[in-house]
């Protein structure tokens, strides 16, 4: 099979359509169809499900499409280690995000990199924490995400941000500004999934606090608003609290609780010349941003570069 033949294949996966296909890579759906048609016959099996809604991987395309990403991973990666030798930046990365990295970091971030590295498209997909893995498995060259949700990813730390709680206005705790966990045990709370919420679980675990929730959401404004509304309390960290506002009161949980977070990559020894650069870039900005939160990263000096 061809280099060509590996890009329809994952273009067609991506777009779950031959026509689509065609477009993005500029051929006509005859051409993908043919192109599809000769790499089953030369595997000997069918790659894809044909139906009225579009396209899908059988279980035999499923098995073969992590090992053709990394072809054209490494493809991608001779191609800018070529254009770096002659002097040129350029590349593409694709970085997956979960919501509070993508609404207070990447607006700033992106713009730094894009005026230093002008040459190297960014794609950013935003998502669960379960979605970020499944995307550093499939689709993207590197992700953020929180220690408490890597399963069997490395992930490299490079921030702390405090847990705190948001209440409803006129909610009252013994020590002005701050809570305990003992505090939260008669509360009911808001609450949101697993794949989104893996720190506040662990939170309460820890601290043994079973949750009453008659509110269950999936994002962090529709978090806010059914706190702002009276249907209980919630933990949030503080970076999310840094862009999403409600008429809520913040409580500071005492002791102090983390979130723990960083990037992680499928084969770091594979990274292509860009995506290096990005992490090094993205280390860089974590580490401006630790000097600027002393309070929650006192002591948090990870070491950095893949």
């Amino acid at each position: 099979m061809t280099l060509l033949e590996y890009r329809i294949f994952h273009t067609v996966t991506q777009q779950g359509s031959f026509a689509r296909a065609a477009q993005i890579l500029h051929l006509t759906p005859s051409a993908i169809s043919h192109a599809v048609s000769s790499m089953e016959e030369s595997c000997g099996f069918s790659l894809f499900v044909r139906g009225k809604g579009g396209v899908s991987l059988t279980r035999s395309g499923e098995a073969l499409y992590p090992v053709i990403r990394q072809v054209l991973s490494a493809d991608e990666a001779l191609t800018q280690t070529v254009g770096e030798l002659k002097g040129v930046q350029r590349g593409k990365v694709r970085i997956g995000a979960f919501n509070s990295v993508c609404v207070a970091w990447l607006p700033q971030l992106v713009a730094e990199y894009r005026a230093k590295y002008p040459g190297v498209e960014i794609e950013i997909d935003q998502g669960t924490y379960d979605d970020v893995i499944e995307w550093i498995k499939t689709v993207v060259d590197l992700g953020f995400l929180s220690t408490e949700s890597t399963r069997d990813l490395a992930v490299r730390p490079l921030y702390r941000d405090r847990l705190m709680c948001v209440a409803p206005r006129g909610f009252k705790t013994r020590t002005p500004g701050v809570i305990v966990p003992e505090e939260m045990r008669a509360e009911t709370f808001v609450v949101q999934g697993d794949a989104t919420d893996a720190d506040v679980q662990a939170f309460l675990a820890k601290y043994r606090i079973t949750v009453r929730a008659t509110c269950r959401v999936v994002d962090d404004l529709s978090t806010i608003a059914m706190v702002e509304s009276g249907f209980g309390i919630c933990i949030m960290p503080s970076l999310t609290l840094e862009r999403v506002h409600g008429d809520v009161e913040t409580y500071a949980i005492e002791p102090m609780e983390y979130r723990e977070f960083g990037i992680a990559v499928l084969n770091p020894q594979m990274m292509a010349p860009a995506v290096r650069q990005m992490a090094m870039f993205i280390e860089s900005f974590a580490r401006q941003k630790r000097r600027e939160a002393p309070a929650t990263n006192a002591g948090f000096d990870p070491e950095n570069t893949f």
